[in-house]
């Protein structure tokens, strides 16, 4: 089992790590985290709904994504509730102050029958836990944790972030917090994003060691890669700057922001600058703007409205600009929003649109969780594209001169000027040859050669990316101690 210290240390990349290491030495590891936070989400073969970090995970350990390894979910909506989802399924909204009170023993049970799905795989579980294991406030009701790593008898290793400073006091709090039960289970230590030369650690190591009595694993330098984050509050360190970009593109950076991986292989793009935009600036520098999901279309399209941002795209838009809309950002591109059983707002009621596509959509109870495989009808038309549908709500068009985006029909449309483009495909910007069509209408207007169209997916570009964290473990860390 990885623990951090906190929050964001890097538990998720590095049991993905852990899980590619693993299967390179001849295991079949399973990875498995009993209750995440996230509004990144994926949806699984059959339909389930879990944290994106997890699917990452069993991609990196050579299997196929289930919503069994993350079985409880939480998806924050605002005023301090959540969504709650269990085995891939929505089971009801929790507010904070009464989830563990209300929601703990059904929690329990999910993740039990989350571990006996996964332990099918009959492989070695790869367990990540969440935030810090030892809240105290929150011990006795830890879904994912100690209770998790004491229930398996799991050989921990705690994680630390060199970078953020502190790490000693990181380290042995954390230690000290620890009841007398849960102490035995901590086989060794992590240090995590390490820049220079380590060797000036070596001191800091060997009193770490010396103070716990725990070996110090590994030191893992820091890793320049870009990987899909597991908290949007990550996005603050995606600002790479790219001298030699040659586009820049803008992702509007919604309050309620979901399923925000779905750019990154645009960032993956050497020739793309990609910006992070509040809903207050400007946009009209840029070749491309992009509205990415939402938890909350309605709540989002307000704060947009507040910051005056719809009139900014709407302008943008009839001076020539170009709109790519994923899932909530398609609904917000809209006339209408109807919502007549209060689902996506605190109060039912109509809304208004963005007005860049003549589409109307209407909220409904239940959710549409489905991967699909299609062909696309634009910008090349006859391009292979999968993903996954993710929403709340149906959408049908208003007027006979939008067009179908794909030969599935209801997945996504385009304005007449093919300026304005909105889908409800998860993953569409996966498909190379997709993405780079599309790159290559933007590239002509600015007068800039074609790209290559003839690429691979972006999930040859991750797993390749995987690869490497497993080269620095296998080089950083002794996971001797933790094999046993």
């Amino acid at each position: 089992m990885v623990l951090g210290t906190s929050s964001g240390v890097g538990k998720s990349l590095v049991t993905a790590g852990l899980c590619r290491l693993l299967r390179r030495r001849g295991e079949q590891p399973v990875p498995f985290k009993g209750q995440n936070m996230s509004l990144n989400a994926y949806v699984d073969e059959d339909g389930g709904e879990m944290a994106y970090a997890q699917a990452m995970q069993a991609w990196a350990a050579g299997l196929t994504p289930c919503a069994a390894m993350n079985p409880v979910l939480l998806k924050p909506q605002g005023h301090g509730s959540s969504e709650v989802i269990h085995l891939g399924r929505s089971v009801g909204v929790s507010r904070a102050e009464d989830y563990y009170r209300d929601w703990f023993r059904a929690g329990w049970l999910a993740v039990r029958r989350g571990l006996e799905i996964c332990q099918r795989q009959q492989g070695r579980l790869v367990l990540e836990g969440a935030g810090s294991p030892v809240e105290v406030n929150l011990q006795a009701r830890d879904l994912t944790n100690l209770r998790l790593a004491q229930f398996l008898r799991a050989r921990c290793v705690l994680v630390a972030d060199i970078e953020r400073g502190g790490v000693f006091a990181q380290i042995i709090g954390t230690l000290q917090l620890l009841r007398p039960v849960e102490r035995p289970l901590v086989a060794g230590l992590l240090i995590n994003r390490f820049r220079g030369q380590r060797s000036l650690f070596d001191e800091g190591r060997l009193w770490l060691e010396q103070r716990t009595g725990l070996p110090v694993l590994g030191v893992l330098p820091w890793l320049g890669e870009r990987f899909p984050p597991e908290d949007s509050l990550d996005l603050l360190e995606r600002q790479g700057h790219k001298p030699k970009a040659e586009l820049r593109l803008a992702v509007l950076r919604l309050p309620s922001i979901s399923n925000f991986s779905d750019v990154d292989p645009l960032a993956a793009e050497a020739t793309v600058q990609l910006d992070w935009l509040l809903p207050g600036d400007a946009v009209d520098r840029y070749d491309a703007v992009l509205l990415p999901g939402s938890k909350q279309t309605m709540a989002d399209l307000k704060a947009m409205r507040a910051a005056r941002m719809d009139e900014r795209l709407q302008q943008y838009v009839a001076t020539g600009g170009v709109v790519l809309a994923i899932c909530g950002g398609l609904q917000m591109l809209g006339q209408h929003l109807h919502d007549p059983q209060g689902l996506e707002a605190e109060t039912s009621g109509d809304m208004e649109g963005l007005g860049l596509l003549p589409l109307v959509t209407t909220f409904r109870p239940g959710k549409v969780q489905r991967q699909w495989s299609t062909t696309t009808t634009w910008p090349e038309p006859g391009q292979s594209c999968t993903g996954f549908e993710l929403h709340r709500g149906h959408t049908t068009p208003s007027a006979h001169d939008v067009q179908p985006l794909y030969t599935q029909p209801g997945l996504g449309w385009l304005s007449p000027c093919s300026r304005v483009v909105g889908t409800y495909l998860h993953g569409c910007l996966e498909s190379g040859p997709w993405r780079r069509h599309w790159l290559n209408r933007l590239r002509s207007r600015r007068g800039l050669p074609p790209l290559p169209t003839a690429v691979g997916n972006h999930a040859a570009q991750r797993d390749r990316l995987l690869d490497r964290l497993a080269d620095a473990l296998a080089e950083d860390v002794n996971l001797e101690p933790l094999l046993r």
